[in-house]
């Protein structure tokens, strides 16, 4: 075993007797040591329950005669964070949790490991760090959030109440209506209850076959989840007594190039959060598969979109999803066309490939788990997008556009998102208008905030179908409209999104993969050679060091190594 490197030999006597002043004994140090990462926190609704959920995870692994040993990630809650500076740390405490599970799994030589993430970057950082540690890994959420009502009955949930600010500032509705939208939008714990970034990534983990079936659907804080907390507790328990398990389930074994492509095949079927295309990008290159930004839109000609989910569709939610058959039956359905577009012999960490894990799943309603020869549509529900304003690549969910897939209109430029949401509520952002928010990119910002806010207001104030809107920083996954962010190179590194001029003419073509502003090359060499970026002025020593470190968002936003 690995940990034989601190608990065998006289020479690990001191090691021993700090581990006996945990509660160890005798016999501990014949079983397998088992770290639980946990990322409890009392501030998440996805997280203020995981603090019984890796109770009752330690409790099963004790019981399978292993020993676990507990221990905690950073979480930061994108929701509470959206708004203000404290989205600046979001992105960043990525690298600070792959950091903190690489630190305490190697630091203390465990044998095996089991993550408890949920939300926003917990997911992709634990995964970022378990690459790295390469032990046997069970990924088990929290769970989804059930949906919301209002009084009158009618299904809400998170992106209700930030698009409900929209709708009171312009009158629509009373301060009485979004009270009640206020406090009915998150009935419960969980992550946040449509396909928004966390529900993404919990999706996605089953989908690359880290996870268990049913991972990113069961909902939180029920008996169903509780069970399927105590399979994972045993399956790892399974793979680390056993030397050959314990070798073939090494997490890079599972976690390889077959299964980011899965991953993406199911993100373009289920219209997922563009956060994912950011995540998935800097979870390849820990892997170190060779999976590039312009290898997406090859997938997502060859994927149907099949299931829609609020944001895209407001009234469906990951518990419907559940019901009509969960990620399995989605995946067992795109599978059939044109022989699959899949990796249906990747291993998974229960044991099977993945197509014996979903050969018996079957779609119970049709009408939340279309069927291929009825898709959403023929193409999948996320677009990379190139041409003179984005020679990197730029993303947009295609699954949340309303209206025509095409654009053209004038450019409104703002300097943050701070001076955008002011623009948008005073008035600024006319029908036509494409709204450019700049330098809120990884360096710009630093840390690549998230535009909920501002996309919330454009589609509460009704401008949703008749405005664009552009940005070097992301988009929360529970943003809708026709929205593009992750322009790269951003405005802090000299960016095309820098040198936009009010006025300029901006052409999106979703269907041709193009973003260009009207403008010939002697204009932009003439601003070009003028151009100067604006540098926020920082005092965090954190993001000064990130703001050095990180690489643009083409690149997953991924920290400079030597």
């Amino acid at each position: 075993m690995r940990s034989d490197e601190i608990k065998r030999g006289a020479i690990r006597a001191p090691h021993r007797s700090l581990l006996r002043a945990t509660g160890l004994k005798d016999e501990d140090f014949e079983k397998p040591f088992i770290g639980v990462a946990n990322s409890f926190t009392e501030i998440i609704p996805g997280h203020f329950f995981l603090d019984k959920v890796s109770t009752i995870i330690k409790d099963e692994i004790k019981k399978c005669g292993c020993v676990p040993f507990e221990f905690n990630t950073i979480g930061v809650d994108d929701g509470i964070a959206m708004g203000h500076d404290g989205m600046l740390y979001s992105l960043p405490s990525r690298e600070i949790i792959a950091n903190s599970v690489e630190t305490v799994m190697n630091a203390h030589k465990l044998d095996a490991m089991i993550a408890i993430p949920n939300c926003d970057k917990i997911v992709p950082g634990m995964i970022m760090g378990a690459l790295r540690v390469n032990v046997p890994t069970v990924f088990i959420s929290g769970g989804p959030m059930a949906k919301g009502y209002t009084k009158d009955g009618v299904p809400i949930d998170l992106n209700t109440a930030f698009e409900a600010v929209g709708k009171y500032e312009s009158g629509e509705i009373s301060a009485d209506e979004l009270k009640d939208i206020e406090c009915n939008a998150c009935p419960s714990g969980g992550s946040c209850s449509g396909m928004f970034t966390a529900n993404s990534m919990n999706t996605l983990s089953e989908a690359m076959g880290i996870a268990l079936p049913g991972n990113g659907t069961i909902l939180a804080l029920t008996f169903e989840r509780e069970e399927l907390y105590r399979q994972a507790a045993r399956r790892i328990c399974e793979i680390a007594k056993d030397e050959a398990l314990s070798e073939k389930f090494r997490f890079k074994n599972i976690l390889n190039k077959a299964a980011i492509k899965n991953a993406f095949v199911v993100d373009m079927a289920m219209g997922g959060s563009s956060n994912t295309v950011l995540h998935m990008l800097a979870i390849a290159n820990e892997a170190g598969v060779d999976f590039k930004l312009e290898d997406i839109n090859e997938i997502g000609k060859k994927v149907s979109h099949i299931a829609k989910i609020s944001p895209s569709l407001s009234t469906v939610h990951m518990e419907d999803i559940n019901r009509a058959g969960g990620l399995s039956a989605v995946i067992k359905e795109i599978s059939k066309r044109d022989g699959g577009f899949l990796s249906l012999d990747a291993l998974t960490i229960t044991g099977e490939s993945l197509g014996e894990r979903v050969a018996n799943a079957e779609i119970k309603d049709t009408q939340i788990i279309h069927t291929i020869d009825n898709p959403y549509s023929k193409v999948g529900g996320l677009a990379i997008l190139y041409g003179n304003l984005a020679s990197e690549g730029a993303v947009i969910k295609t699954a949340g556009i309303i209206g025509e897939r095409t654009f053209s209109g004038k450019a409104i430029c703002f300097d943050s998102q701070d001076e955008a949401i002011k623009g948008i509520i005073g008035g600024k952002v006319q029908e036509g208008n494409i709204v450019v928010i700049r330098y809120e990119g990884p360096k710009g910002g630093p840390g690549m905030q998230e535009m909920l806010s501002p996309t919330s207001l454009i589609m509460g104030m009704g401008l949703g179908g008749k405005v664009a809107l552009l940005t070097d920083g992301r988009f929360s996954g529970a943003t809708r409209g026709f929205s593009i962010g992750h322009c790269s190179p951003e405005a802090a590194e000299g960016g095309m999104i820098g040198l936009l001029q009010d006025g300029d003419i901006v052409d999106v073509d979703v269907d041709a993969y193009s973003i260009n502003v009207r403008l010939d090359d002697a204009e932009i060499a003439k601003r070009k050679a003028t151009f100067k970026p604006k540098i926020k002025p920082l005092t965090s020593v954190w993001l000064k060091q990130y703001r050095a470190l990180v690489t643009n968002a083409s690149n997953g936003a991924i920290l400079k190594g030597e």
